[in-house]
């Protein structure tokens, strides 16, 4: 008989909670905003419990058989696909009841920056950025760029963009970190490999009730914008910088509306804050996270595109891909898909150790 390696108390707890979820949204009580959201992530956990609970009835059902003369040479047919079938319903499970990031399913704010390598760095950061937005695009994202500074070259020397849509923190978080490039740079004749890098910063969107921002705090300059590239001389006083005294965290946003300038930059502001309060909680939880998947360490080197050689590595995995033009046209799935499996990997051995 097997024993069960799931703790079966727990599994009940679950499909009652989602019990209870659906009666108060039937009956029209509580904040129905927030039981929706709840009930949507319970619905598939309590789905593959049931699954995997009925598969370990059939197989007890199936070793009573083996009792009767009569059922033997069925149940002995049948018990070796069932328990073939049930370490993958186990893992399905223990997948299910890992704790979840409470930021997955929030919208995210992505910041690119150029680093080491002058107007090259610039240029890999404007394709970072290309590929990150085609990705967006083809997961059905929205894409809201906040804030963008581009070089003579087209290059980016700083961008901000709000990413929304299903599951966005989720799947873009493992992006934080530093980005390096080695490629024969556009603006070098002699065709000699350089190696250059751009910073990535992705921070879960932060609401007023997570992060609330006493007004002494902070100070709001309003500055006239020169625009992207140049554009909107002399036409706009809008652009708002807002320095958060406490933090020093400095935020700008020149769009045309002043009101939505201070809108916008209070937005970045809190998501800055808001991550800064997730890294101390998380250091404070973890002495060793810097190892871990998805650290968000910013200073950590993650990645290298290789174009020469038409690869690209991430480091925190060892995954080498020789796809490099599908990589920069948007195709991040493979990736981010391994290093989603290997942070459930990490989490999993620390609940089991």
């Amino acid at each position: 008989m097997h024993q069960r390696m799931i703790p079966s108390d727990r599994l009940h707890q679950i499909k009652e909670r989602l019990e209870y979820v659906e009666a108060r949204m039937s009956q029209g009580e509580g904040d129905i905003a927030a039981l929706g959201r709840e009930y949507a992530e319970l619905k598939p956990v309590v789905a593959t419990i049931t699954d995997y609970e009925g598969l370990v009835a059939d197989i007890a059902e199936a070793e009573a058989m083996l009792s009767d003369p009569e059922m033997k040479e069925l149940a002995e047919e049948e018990l070796p696909d069932l328990r073939a079938r049930l370490p993958e319903a186990e893992h399905a499970v223990q997948l299910a009841l890992l704790p979840k990031d409470a930021a997955d399913s929030r919208a995210a704010m992505l910041e690119i920056r150029p680093g080491t390598g002058g107007d090259e760095a610039g240029l890999f950061a404007g394709d970072l950025a290309r590929m990150y937005q085609r990705y967006a695009e083809a997961r059905g994202w929205r894409w809201e760029v906040i804030e963008e500074q581009v070089s003579d070259l087209g290059g980016v020397k700083e961008l901000t963009v709000r990413i929304a849509g299903e599951g966005v923190f989720a799947r873009m978080k493992f992006e934080s970190g530093v980005h390096r490039v080695q490629r024969v740079p556009e603006t070098e004749s002699g065709g000699r490999i350089h190696t250059s890098a751009a910073t990535v910063a992705v921070l879960p969107e932060a609401e007023e009730v997570d992060i609330r921002i006493d007004p002494n705090d902070i100070r709001i300059d309003t500055m006239r914008s020169s625009g992207a590239g140049g554009q909107h001389v002399n036409t706009t006083d809008s652009a708002v910088r807002i320095t958060h005294i406490p933090s020093g965290i400095v935020v700008t946003s020149s769009e045309k509306s002043q009101h939505r300038n201070r809108e916008i930059a209070m937005q970045v502001l809190r998501a800055r804050l808001f991550d800064l309060e997730r890294s101390k909680a998380d250091e404070a939880r973890s002495a060793d996270r810097k190892s871990q998947v998805g650290s968000g360490d910013r200073s950590e080197r993650i990645r290298t595109y290789n174009f020469p050689q038409g690869r690209m590595t991430d480091h925190r995995i060892g995954l080498t891909l020789y796809k490099l033009d599908q990589i920069m046209a948007g195709d991040l799935d493979e990736i981010i898909d391994a290093l989603i499996a290997e942070h459930q990997a990490a989490l999993l051995a620390e609940m089991t150790a």
